[in-house]
Protein backbone atom coordinates (compact mmCIF):
# COMPACT_ATOMS: atom_id res chain seq x y z
CA UNK A 1 0.00 0.00 0.00
CA UNK A 2 1.32 3.75 -1.27
CA UNK A 3 1.52 6.08 2.12
CA UNK A 4 -0.67 8.75 1.34
CA UNK A 5 0.76 11.86 -0.25
CA UNK A 6 0.81 14.29 2.88
CA UNK A 7 2.84 11.81 4.30
CA UNK A 8 5.20 11.86 1.29
CA UNK A 9 4.98 15.97 1.47
CA UNK A 10 6.47 15.72 4.79
CA UNK A 11 8.96 13.12 4.66
CA UNK A 12 10.05 15.46 1.28
CA UNK A 13 9.95 18.38 3.26
CA UNK A 14 12.08 16.92 6.10
CA UNK A 15 14.76 15.40 3.61
CA UNK A 16 14.94 19.34 1.97
CA UNK A 17 15.66 20.78 5.84
CA UNK A 18 18.82 18.25 6.62
CA UNK A 19 20.28 19.48 3.53
CA UNK A 20 23.31 21.44 4.27
CA UNK A 21 23.52 24.08 1.43
CA UNK A 22 27.38 23.94 2.02
CA UNK A 23 27.31 20.28 1.15
CA UNK A 24 25.30 20.66 -2.05
CA UNK A 25 26.47 20.28 -5.60
CA UNK A 26 27.26 22.83 -7.41
CA UNK A 27 25.87 21.13 -10.89
CA UNK A 28 23.99 18.18 -11.06
CA UNK A 29 23.50 15.98 -14.56
CA UNK A 30 20.62 13.58 -14.73
CA UNK A 31 20.53 10.96 -18.01
CA UNK A 32 16.80 11.22 -17.84
CA UNK A 33 16.43 7.06 -18.82
CA UNK A 34 13.28 4.70 -18.48
CA UNK A 35 10.83 7.02 -20.54
CA UNK A 36 9.80 3.78 -22.61
CA UNK A 37 9.76 1.54 -20.04
CA UNK A 38 7.58 3.37 -17.67
CA UNK A 39 4.99 4.26 -20.73
CA UNK A 40 5.01 0.44 -20.51
CA UNK A 41 4.53 -0.05 -17.17
CA UNK A 42 1.77 2.12 -16.89
CA UNK A 43 -0.52 0.15 -19.63
CA UNK A 44 0.06 2.87 -22.71
CA UNK A 45 0.01 1.01 -25.88
CA UNK A 46 2.52 3.86 -27.35
CA UNK A 47 5.94 3.88 -25.24
CA UNK A 48 6.64 6.92 -27.14
CA UNK A 49 4.15 8.58 -24.84
CA UNK A 50 6.93 8.44 -22.38
CA UNK A 51 8.72 10.79 -23.87
CA UNK A 52 6.01 13.23 -23.18
CA UNK A 53 5.85 12.62 -19.62
CA UNK A 54 9.58 12.81 -19.44
CA UNK A 55 9.96 16.04 -21.16
CA UNK A 56 7.21 17.59 -19.23
CA UNK A 57 8.92 16.48 -15.77
CA UNK A 58 12.39 18.75 -16.58
CA UNK A 59 10.24 21.42 -15.36
CA UNK A 60 10.03 19.53 -11.45
CA UNK A 61 14.02 19.04 -11.76
CA UNK A 62 14.93 22.45 -12.95
CA UNK A 63 12.30 23.79 -10.07
CA UNK A 64 14.01 21.80 -7.83
CA UNK A 65 17.22 22.68 -8.52
CA UNK A 66 15.88 26.20 -8.21
CA UNK A 67 14.92 25.76 -4.78
CA UNK A 68 18.39 24.59 -3.62
CA UNK A 69 20.48 27.31 -5.46
CA UNK A 70 22.02 24.85 -7.73
CA UNK A 71 23.06 26.73 -10.36
CA UNK A 72 24.11 24.11 -13.12
CA UNK A 73 21.94 21.14 -14.50
CA UNK A 74 22.74 19.25 -16.70
CA UNK A 75 20.11 16.46 -18.66
CA UNK A 76 21.15 13.71 -21.32
CA UNK A 77 18.10 13.73 -23.54
CA UNK A 78 19.21 12.13 -26.53
CA UNK A 79 22.73 10.47 -27.21
CA UNK A 80 24.04 10.05 -30.82
CA UNK A 81 23.24 6.23 -30.50
CA UNK A 82 19.47 7.00 -29.75
CA UNK A 83 19.01 9.21 -33.32
CA UNK A 84 20.82 6.05 -35.48
CA UNK A 85 19.48 3.55 -33.70
CA UNK A 86 15.71 4.09 -32.98
CA UNK A 87 12.78 4.16 -34.73
CA UNK A 88 12.32 7.16 -37.21
CA UNK A 89 9.15 7.69 -35.55
CA UNK A 90 10.28 7.78 -32.44
CA UNK A 91 12.74 10.10 -32.77
CA UNK A 92 10.76 12.32 -34.76
CA UNK A 93 7.87 12.16 -31.47
CA UNK A 94 11.22 12.82 -29.16
CA UNK A 95 12.33 15.87 -31.22
CA UNK A 96 8.88 17.22 -31.40
CA UNK A 97 8.60 17.24 -27.38
CA UNK A 98 11.74 18.58 -27.35
CA UNK A 99 10.74 21.79 -29.53
CA UNK A 100 7.13 22.20 -28.08
CA UNK A 101 7.94 21.55 -24.84
CA UNK A 102 11.41 21.87 -23.70
CA UNK A 103 12.74 24.48 -25.95
CA UNK A 104 9.46 26.59 -25.94
CA UNK A 105 9.47 26.76 -21.94
CA UNK A 106 12.48 28.11 -21.58
CA UNK A 107 11.34 31.31 -23.55
CA UNK A 108 8.50 32.23 -20.78
CA UNK A 109 8.96 35.27 -19.30
CA UNK A 110 9.86 34.35 -15.49
CA UNK A 111 11.80 31.27 -16.57
CA UNK A 112 15.13 31.98 -14.60
CA UNK A 113 17.51 29.23 -16.65
CA UNK A 114 19.79 30.20 -19.62
CA UNK A 115 20.57 27.55 -22.30
CA UNK A 116 23.47 25.59 -23.45
CA UNK A 117 23.99 22.63 -25.90
CA UNK A 118 26.21 19.95 -26.05
CA UNK A 119 26.44 17.43 -28.96
CA UNK A 120 26.33 17.30 -32.82
CA UNK A 121 23.04 19.25 -33.65
CA UNK A 122 23.59 18.59 -37.55
CA UNK A 123 22.51 15.28 -36.56
CA UNK A 124 19.10 16.75 -35.63
CA UNK A 125 16.14 17.55 -37.95
CA UNK A 126 16.57 20.97 -38.98
CA UNK A 127 13.67 22.34 -37.02
CA UNK A 128 14.96 21.10 -33.63
CA UNK A 129 18.01 22.44 -34.40
CA UNK A 130 16.68 25.76 -35.18
CA UNK A 131 14.22 25.83 -31.92
CA UNK A 132 17.21 24.93 -29.89
CA UNK A 133 19.82 27.60 -31.07
CA UNK A 134 17.02 30.10 -31.05
CA UNK A 135 16.37 29.35 -27.24
CA UNK A 136 19.89 29.90 -26.92
CA UNK A 137 20.15 33.09 -27.86
CA UNK A 138 16.56 34.05 -26.33
CA UNK A 139 18.14 33.00 -22.84
CA UNK A 140 21.40 34.26 -23.11
CA UNK A 141 21.16 37.16 -21.25
CA UNK A 142 20.37 35.83 -18.19
CA UNK A 143 22.59 34.71 -15.27
CA UNK A 144 22.57 32.68 -12.09
CA UNK A 145 21.03 29.48 -13.75
CA UNK A 146 23.09 27.59 -16.38
CA UNK A 147 20.81 24.34 -18.50
CA UNK A 148 22.58 22.21 -20.70
CA UNK A 149 20.68 20.06 -23.32
CA UNK A 150 22.84 17.41 -24.02
CA UNK A 151 21.19 16.38 -27.57
CA UNK A 152 23.16 14.07 -29.58
CA UNK A 153 25.65 13.83 -27.46
CA UNK A 154 28.55 11.29 -27.16
CA UNK A 155 30.84 11.71 -24.46
CA UNK A 156 33.97 10.13 -26.14
CA UNK A 157 32.82 12.58 -29.59
CA UNK A 158 32.85 15.53 -27.80
CA UNK A 159 37.05 14.56 -26.51
CA UNK A 160 37.80 13.94 -29.80
CA UNK A 161 36.14 16.90 -31.16
CA UNK A 162 37.75 19.23 -28.47
CA UNK A 163 41.15 17.58 -29.24
CA UNK A 164 40.29 18.34 -33.17
CA UNK A 165 39.45 22.11 -32.23
CA UNK A 166 42.52 22.17 -30.14
CA UNK A 167 44.90 20.82 -33.08
CA UNK A 168 43.22 23.45 -35.40
CA UNK A 169 43.39 26.34 -33.39
CA UNK A 170 47.27 25.79 -32.85
CA UNK A 171 48.03 24.64 -36.54
CA UNK A 172 46.58 28.09 -37.23
CA UNK A 173 48.52 29.87 -35.09
CA UNK A 174 51.86 28.25 -36.64
CA UNK A 175 52.68 25.66 -33.68
CA UNK A 176 54.45 22.64 -34.96
CA UNK A 177 52.83 19.67 -33.81
CA UNK A 178 56.40 18.38 -31.77
CA UNK A 179 55.88 21.61 -29.31
CA UNK A 180 51.96 21.55 -28.60
CA UNK A 181 52.63 17.59 -28.27
CA UNK A 182 55.20 18.41 -25.45
CA UNK A 183 53.26 20.99 -23.70
CA UNK A 184 49.48 20.19 -24.17
CA UNK A 185 47.51 19.75 -20.38
CA UNK A 186 44.29 18.59 -19.65
CA UNK A 187 43.27 22.53 -19.53
CA UNK A 188 44.08 23.18 -23.22
CA UNK A 189 41.50 20.19 -24.19
CA UNK A 190 38.96 21.17 -21.10
CA UNK A 191 38.73 24.77 -23.08
CA UNK A 192 37.42 23.03 -26.56
CA UNK A 193 34.74 20.60 -24.72
CA UNK A 194 31.07 21.77 -26.02
CA UNK A 195 30.71 23.71 -22.88
CA UNK A 196 34.42 25.29 -21.51
CA UNK A 197 32.67 28.29 -19.51
CA UNK A 198 30.71 25.55 -17.44
CA UNK A 199 32.18 23.61 -14.52
CA UNK A 200 32.55 19.76 -14.42
CA UNK A 201 30.08 17.66 -13.13
CA UNK A 202 29.31 17.38 -8.95
CA UNK A 203 26.65 14.65 -9.13
CA UNK A 204 25.74 12.76 -11.87
CA UNK A 205 21.86 10.74 -11.66
CA UNK A 206 20.86 8.09 -13.82
CA UNK A 207 17.29 6.47 -13.52
CA UNK A 208 15.50 3.35 -14.10
CA UNK A 209 18.34 1.24 -12.86
CA UNK A 210 20.90 0.72 -15.35
CA UNK A 211 24.46 1.20 -13.94
CA UNK A 212 26.53 2.57 -16.61
CA UNK A 213 27.62 6.43 -18.05
CA UNK A 214 26.59 5.54 -21.40
CA UNK A 215 29.40 7.84 -22.62
CA UNK A 216 27.67 10.64 -21.34
CA UNK A 217 29.73 13.33 -19.51
CA UNK A 218 33.02 11.43 -19.72
CA UNK A 219 35.48 14.28 -19.22
CA UNK A 220 33.63 16.00 -17.47
CA UNK A 221 32.64 12.86 -14.74
CA UNK A 222 36.37 12.82 -13.50
CA UNK A 223 35.90 13.84 -10.26
CA UNK A 224 31.94 13.12 -9.99
CA UNK A 225 29.95 11.32 -7.82
CA UNK A 226 27.46 8.94 -9.27
CA UNK A 227 24.21 8.23 -7.97
CA UNK A 228 22.10 5.33 -9.86
CA UNK A 229 18.08 4.76 -9.41
CA UNK A 230 16.03 2.01 -10.04
CA UNK A 231 12.81 4.45 -10.43
CA UNK A 232 12.35 5.76 -14.46
CA UNK A 233 12.62 9.01 -15.52
CA UNK A 234 8.76 10.05 -15.56
CA UNK A 235 8.23 8.43 -12.53
CA UNK A 236 11.21 10.17 -10.19
CA UNK A 237 9.74 12.19 -7.40
CA UNK A 238 10.96 15.30 -5.02
CA UNK A 239 12.10 12.36 -2.56
CA UNK A 240 14.30 10.32 -4.86
CA UNK A 241 16.20 13.87 -5.86
CA UNK A 242 16.66 14.68 -2.48
CA UNK A 243 17.75 11.13 -1.73
CA UNK A 244 20.62 11.47 -4.31
CA UNK A 245 21.66 14.94 -2.59
CA UNK A 246 21.54 13.36 0.59
CA UNK A 247 24.01 10.39 -0.64
CA UNK A 248 26.62 12.85 -2.47
CA UNK A 249 26.40 15.38 0.80
CA UNK A 250 27.76 12.27 3.31
CA UNK A 251 30.31 10.67 0.64
CA UNK A 252 31.77 13.99 0.44
CA UNK A 253 32.18 14.97 4.41
CA UNK A 254 33.66 11.37 4.17
CA UNK A 255 36.19 11.74 1.81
Amino acid sequence: MRAPKSLYRIYADRLRRSLDPAHLPRHVAVAMDGNRRWARSQGFTDPGIGHRYGAEHLDDLLAWCHDLGIAHATVYVASADNLTKRGSSEVAHLMSMVEQIVAERLLEEGNPWRLHLAGRLDTLPDTTAHALKAAVEATAGREGAHLTVAIGYDGQTEIVDAVRTLLEHEAAQGTALADLAARVSEADIDAHRYTPDLPGADLIIRTSGERRLSSFLLWQSAGAELYFCDVYWPGFRRIDFLRALRDYARRRQHR
